[in-house]
C-alpha cells in the first residue's frame, strides 16, 4: 500500500458510510453532497473490490468486509485526529483540552481522583474523561490505545507499550463479618473450598493467576464489572474475594466485611499508565505523563493503609487505621 496515493478523505467517507449505512446521511455527516458521497462509495468499492454496502430490500446492509472495516475505520479516524492535534508546546494554564483515560474503577477511584484534584488546581481548562476498559483490551491493546490518551492498568496484564509507573498496592482478602468458616486467619484451604466473587474473570489479576500454580481453581459464584462491588457480593455470604488494599480501606466502611491478609505471597499491584507510541512526542501528552508520575509519587509517599485486625469491619463500626506497609 502506497499511502502517498491514498486520499485520506476517503477514510472519513468510509467511516460515515459504514456507520450510517445510507449515502445521503453519510454525506450530510461529513459535509458532502449526495452525488459526491456516491462517487466516494464507488471509489471505495473499487479499492476494496467489495460492495461494502449491499442493498437488501429498501435498506443497505454491510458486507462481511464492511463489518470488519467499520471498527477499523473508526479507529483510523480517531488516530488521525490525535496525530494532527499533536502540539509542539503546551500551556496547561491556558489550554482547553480533554484527556480520555481507560481505567477500572480501582484506577479511577485511587489514582484518577488524585489526578483530577491536581488538574482542578493547576489546569482549569483540562477535562478528564474516564472510561471502563472492556476485557478485549488485552487482546487488542494497540487498537484500543490508539483511540485514547492512556490506560490505567497494573503490570503483568499487557506489555510492549510505553508506560509510566504510578504507585504500588497489595492484595488483601475479603470475607463477611459473619462468615462462620473463617476465624482470625484465612488459609489456602479456605480459598479452595469457599465460593468466590471476582472482578470480571478469575485470572484477570496476576495475583489470582498465582492460585493456579498453587493448585487452586476459584469456584466463582459471582463476577462483577467493578472492584467496589466485591464487598457487597461478599457481605452476608460464605464467599471470599481479593481486593486492593487502597479499596479495602473503603470496603470495611461500606459493607459488613472483614479484611484479612492473603494466605500466599501475592505479587503486589504495580499500577501504571500505558499509552500508544503516537503520543510519545506530543507536548500535551508529555505534560499529562509528568503530572501522572507526580501524583503517583505522592500516593506512594503516603503509603497504604493497614488492614484492620481480624474481626474489624463496617458492621462493628471499626475501620482500618492509617499507617505504612
Amino acid at each position: 500500500m502506497n499511502l502517498s496515493r491514498l486520499d485520506l478523505n476517503l477514510v472519513l467517507a468510509l467511516r460515515a458510510l459504514l456507520e450510517e449505512r445510507n449515502v445521503t446521511r453519510a454525506g450530510e455527516r461529513v459535509g458532502l453532497s449526495q452525488p459526491a458521497m456516491s462517487a466516494a462509495l464507488s471509489r471505495l468499492r473499487r479499492h476494496f473490490d467489495d460492495e461494502l454496502l449491499a442493498r437488501t430490500g429498501n435498506v443497505y446492509e454491510l458486507t462481511p468486509l464492511g463489518v470488519a472495516l467499520r471498527d477499523r475505520s473508526a479507529t483510523a479516524c480517531d488516530l488521525l485526529e490525535r496525530v494532527f492535534s499533536s502540539q509542539a508546546e503546551f500551556d496547561p494554564a491556558a489550554e482547553i483540552r480533554e484527556f480520555t483515560l481507560l481505567a477500572a474503577d480501582y484506577g479511577a477511584a485511587v489514582f484518577g481522583a488524585a489526578l483530577a484534584r491536581v488538574l482542578h488546581r493547576e489546569a482549569s481548562g483540562i477535562r478528564l474523561t474516564f472510561q471502563h476498559p472492556a476485557p478485549s483490551v488485552v487482546d487488542n491493546t494497540a487498537t484500543v490505545l490508539s483511540t485514547v490518551d492512556g490506560l490505567l492498568m497494573p503490570h503483568g496484564v499487557i506489555d510492549g507499550f510505553p508506560s509510566v509507573d504510578l504507585h504500588q498496592d497489595r492484595w488483601l482478602c475479603l470475607v463477611a463479618d459473619d462468615n462462620p468458616e473463617v476465624g482470625d486467619e484465612l488459609t489456602l484451604d479456605h480459598l479452595a473450598r469457599l465460593p468466590w466473587a471476582v472482578y470480571q474473570r478469575p485470572y484477570d489479576a496476576p495475583a489470582a493467576r498465582q492460585l493456579s500454580m498453587l493448585g487452586i481453581s476459584p469456584r466463582v459464584e459471582v463476577s462483577v464489572q467493578t472492584f467496589q462491588l466485591l464487598p457487597h457480593m461478599v457481605e452476608g455470604t460464605r464467599r471470599v474475594a481479593m481486593i486492593q488494599e487502597r479499596l479495602a480501606v473503603k470496603a470495611v466502611r461500606s459493607a459488613a466485611v472483614r479484611v484479612l491478609p492473603c494466605p500466599f505471597d501475592a505479587v503486589p499491584v504495580q499500577e501504571a499508565m500505558w499509552w500508544h507510541p503516537v503520543h510519545t512526542q506530543d507536548a500535551a501528552h508529555i505534560w499529562l505523563r509528568q503530572k501522572a508520575a507526580e501524583v503517583g509519587a505522592t500516593l506512594t509517599g503516603h503509603g497504604t493503609a493497614e488492614a484492620p485486625s481480624a474481626g474489624q469491619g463496617a458492621g462493628q463500626g471499626a475501620g482500618p487505621a492509617p499507617g505504612r506497609l
